[in-house]
């Protein structure tokens, strides 16, 4: 009976030191991101549209497209296409016969190579493509696709509707797309949750590496919705910007008192994840640090925030505590601010109740003046550019804030990129990322410099 109980004794003990063993370990590993690709209405090309992202350019154009007569809103951020540098080459990505079951979006995901050139990560043996996972999310589906093959079957029949009509239409496509043609074999996943999606995804990766799910993670968000129906719809909710037509350049305004809705846009944005020990033993570039990720729900309204912004900072908080940081840490926030009269007031209360006296000293900065809102591609393409802002020590402008409202007094670095400065008593630069969709869908994602 004593031998028994020694047996189990010892078999107790066994099992708390796995998994004593498995939490240090997991706890100790930290991811980096080494590789970025960007594709967006600044230009397709990372270093491209950062140049021009810090050079305070905007890539809002006016949307002159026959097939928007009778909208309201007549501006967009358009990807620029074509052979020339900084455009999109779509025929030097994908064939024609390919185009019969990709979307737009999934195009501009298989654009990612970029992300992987820049990273220089190909595995060439099965255990590096079983330990390389793909996360990309998309907002919307192909609502042009689903429209074209609505009439199809309407007007012609169903022996006319298109075989690859239902892949073309799956938000995991574009995530199954870049593993088939790379052969990555890990963690495949795919993030849907509106404006939220590219926050996201990459908050998801990033666990599922500390998790110890994947070494190396492809991850992002993709959105293609400039066409009539999306556009229609958004406009009939009269969440569009229709006053500056006739300006483009000027019709995304966060935090401006002239705001009058946002700018649909378009985009990819691609991230290379990657646990440190794996990136720093292969030699890659570390453009800087995930370091927490926090997720909440407002619970409150299918479209508008929470008014007191309680949504917003539950998951500002829950990324600082899963960064295992102090608020005061961090120097500056990429807001998600979009432009619009309500949710940029909802984002800002949330931003001083989280920081409280140190949101004084804080930059604070929307992007989405110079991209407009690229939905579902977001919070991967503003992620990739708070990335490049700690890694190049500046900090990019929010675009067109002539006016600021009342409630607006922090420094929201108006019009003009900035150095990124390092506080005498801080050891490295550290920002934060939001990220809010409709649904009341909140991310916010802890990024740091990287230091060895």
């Amino acid at each position: 009976m004593l031998n028994k109980c020694n047996q189990k004794l010892d078999y107790c003990k066994k099992l708390t030191r796995c998994f004593s063993t498995t939490k240090a370990v997991n706890s100790k590993r930290r991811v980096v991101c080494t590789g970025i690709g960007i594709t967006c209405p600044l230009g397709h090309g990372t270093k491209h549209s950062w140049k021009k992202l810090i050079k305070n350019q905007c890539g809002i154009v006016k949307n002159e497209f026959s097939e928007f007569p009778n909208l309201p809103s007549k501006v967009a951020g358009i990807i620029p296409k074509g052979s020339l540098d900084g455009e999109l080459d779509i025929d030097s990505i994908v064939t024609k016969s390919q185009l019969k079951y990709l979307s737009k979006s999934m195009v501009y995901a298989l654009a990612s190579e970029e992300a992987l050139n820049s990273s220089n990560w190909k595995p060439q043996n099965e255990e590096d493509r079983q330990r390389t996972g793909v996360v990309i999310g998309t907002g919307m589906v192909d609502l042009e696709a689903i429209s074209e093959t609505s009439n199809t079957l309407l007007e012609k029949g169903y022996r006319k509707v298109s075989p690859y009509f239902v892949p073309k239409i799956l938000t995991n496509m574009a995530a199954g797309h870049v593993s088939i043609k790379y052969g990555f074999q890990g963690p495949n996943h795919a993030v849907s949750t509106a404006c939220t999606t590219g926050a996201h995804a990459i908050g998801d990766s990033m666990r599922l590496i500390r998790n110890g799910d994947a070494d190396v993670i492809l991850c992002g968000g993709t959105e293609a919705a400039i066409v009539p129906v999306s556009v229609a719809g958004f406009a009939r909710a009269r969440a569009l910007s229709t006053s500056f037509n006739n300006i483009p350049e000027k019709s995304s305004r966060p935090f401006d008192k002239l705001r009058d809705g946002f700018v649909i846009g378009e985009g990819c944005g691609i991230l290379i994840l990657e646990e440190l020990q794996h990136a720093k033993n292969r030699g890659a570039t570390i453009f800087g640090e995930i370091l927490g990720y926090g997720l909440s729900g407002d619970a409150h309204h299918m479209t508008a925030g929470k008014e007191d912004g309680t949504g917003a900072y539950l998951s500002m908080k829950g990324a600082i505590r899963d960064a295992d940081i102090d608020s005061t840490d961090i120097q500056y926030v990429n807001a998600h601010a979009t432009s619009t009269p309500i949710g940029d007031v909802i984002e800002n209360k949330a931003i001083k109740r989280c920081f409280g006296e140190h949101a004084k000293n804080l930059k604070v900065s929307s992007l989405k003046g110079a991209l407009g809102h690229l939905l579902g591609a977001a919070g991967a393409v503003e992620t990739a550019f708070t990335l490049l802002a700690l890694y190049n020590k500046v900090i990019p402008p929010t675009l067109n804030l002539e006016q600021p409202g009342e409630e607006f007094d922090l420094d929201y670095v108006p019009n003009k990129s900035v150095e990124f400065e390092l506080p005498s008593n801080r050891t490295r630069r550290v920002a934060m990322k939001n990220s809010f969709g409709f649904g009341g869908t909140n991310a916010s994602l802890c990024l740091a410099e990287y230091i060895d």
